[in-house]
């Protein structure tokens, strides 16, 4: 998180969000947030989530879009966590951050059940998954924004360029890296049947399972025009990573996952054979992110205090400046 958008959060802020959508104190509390402020308040109908963007990040107008395709999703049957109005009817709720810029708070229903982690992957879920996102991409296909000025961006838009943005200016073997696959995805072909609005990073950590074995998606923030493919890698990325014989486990994985997917959705017959420059691309992202993160070039590796980014760190400078692609699923 940005630490503009740390410093901005006050207790002044925290009252006026409460203010605004009626929230006791005692019925609200702050969970974990990679670029946003969430915050899990409580009313007599349920438990609802509240996201705090900054207008640092993202434009009143791309929370409208974001929010926009959610309920559309919703209403096309999809399982993803809708957005709901505050009580004076507004989805988007700005907040003066007394600095001159705004947090943009957003309602969302809480998601039922746990994350697919904790409740234990299995083949069942994997299929279920692929479901998921397979009738996300056949219902985006006919999806227009409400109004033109809430169209979410393209995924090589500024907006998404962490690379840049946050790549240590010596990693220039990284870079060229990440060029080399953005130049191959560049050249695939883009239609209405392979290209469209896509959530671009629905791993497990952005989604629940409840006792049925139902997911439900949230977390859109990063939501964006893209080949329905990246999300697919996307998928596999998360799910593989670390794992103990990961081309094993990823053919495995998408044995199942392609199957619920084409149950929602056909996919083209080259969009697996297109998914390694998806995955260096997340690669390098990833790479990039944790080192503005985790402060990494003046802190060094020993800076990362989560186990999981240690793990994924650990050797992914020589990994990616090798060009080894991120798994053989051939």
């Amino acid at each position: 998180m940005d630490q503009i958008i740390r410093d901005r959060f006050t207790p002044a802020v925290l009252a006026a969000v409460r203010q605004r959508y009626g929230i006791a104190e005692d019925a609200i509390r702050l969970l974990d947030g990679f670029e946003s402020h969430i915050l899990e308040f409580e009313r007599e109908s349920g438990s609802f989530i509240l996201r705090l963007s900054h207008s640092a990040r993202r434009t009143s107008e791309l929370i409208h879009g974001e929010i926009d395709w959610i309920n559309y999703l919703a209403a096309g049957g999809a399982g993803v966590a809708r957005a709901l109005p505050s009580p004076r009817g507004e989805l988007v709720e700005p907040i003066d951050d007394g600095a001159g810029g705004q947090f943009l708070a957003t309602a969302f229903v809480k998601a039922r059940g746990k994350m697919p982690w904790d409740a234990g992957w299995t083949p069942e879920l994997y299929e279920a998954y692929g479901r998921l996102v397979g009738r996300t991409h056949a219902l985006t296909k006919d999806y227009e924004p409400a109004r033109p000025e809430w169209r979410r961006p393209e995924w090589d838009d500024p907006i998404f360029d962490y690379v840049t943005q946050y790549l240590p200016a010596r990693e220039t073997v990284a870079l060229e890296r990440y060029r080399e696959a953005l130049a191959q995805v560049k050249e695939l072909p883009r239609g209405r049947d392979n290209y469209g609005l896509t959530h671009q990073d629905a791993h497990g950590a952005n989604m629940f399972v409840d006792e049925d074995g139902r997911l439900t998606l949230f977390d859109f923030d990063d939501c964006g025009y893209h080949y329905f493919a990246n999300d697919i890698a996307m998928c596999l990325f998360y799910i593989a990573m670390g794992r103990n014989n990961t081309a094993e486990f990823a053919r495995e994985f998408m044995r199942h996952f392609m199957r619920g997917y084409r149950a929602e959705n056909a996919p083209a017959d080259w969009w697996l054979d297109a998914l390694p420059p998806f995955l260096k691309l997340r690669e390098i992202e990833l790479y990039a992110q944790l080192h503005r993160e985790f402060d990494i070039e003046n802190r060094g590796l020993a800076a990362i205090d989560d186990a999981w980014c240690a793990m994924y760190m650990e050797g992914r400078k020589e990994r990616i400046e090798a060009g080894a692609p991120w798994v053989e699923l051939a």
